[in-house]
């Protein structure tokens, strides 16, 4: 079932959010202070080409400066990719068969204002 949610959810959204996701890693990577905010947008965007059957976890090893870049984050492009969340996850709502879709969509939120101090990990089923 995951692999279908996946395929459906890749054209639907998945490909787009990616891309703003990859947008910002690139903006991030060509500011040599802010790799790490480049790093996470990445791994965020892999995620979000196919969430369905994966999880995010908190690091244990996260600390005050995960704190403080995530603070950072929010404000220069959390914010738009979750608006780009929100937004994507209504328009899929709209549908029977986009709920699921949307549902996803609105729990990616969390990880798009705060990407630092987290990964990603299997669901053991």
């Amino acid at each position: 079932m995951s692999l279908l949610l996946n395929v459906i959810w890749l054209v639907l959204a998945g490909f787009w959010m990616a891309v703003g996701y990859v947008v910002a890693g690139i903006i991030c990577c060509i500011l040599i202070i802010t790799i790490p905010f480049g790093l996470a947008s990445f791994r965020i965007a892999n995620y979000a080409l196919w969430p369905f059957g994966r999880t995010l976890t908190d690091r244990r090893d996260a600390g005050a400066f995960s704190l403080l870049g995530n603070i950072i984050w929010i404000v220069f492009a959390g914010w738009w990719l979750a608006l780009g969340h929100l937004v994507t996850g209504i328009l899929l709502c709209i549908t029977i068969i986009g709920i699921p879709l949307g549902i996803g969509n609105l729990k990616m939120i969390p990880v798009s204002l705060v990407p630092l101090g987290r990964e990603i990990v299997p669901v053991r089923d």
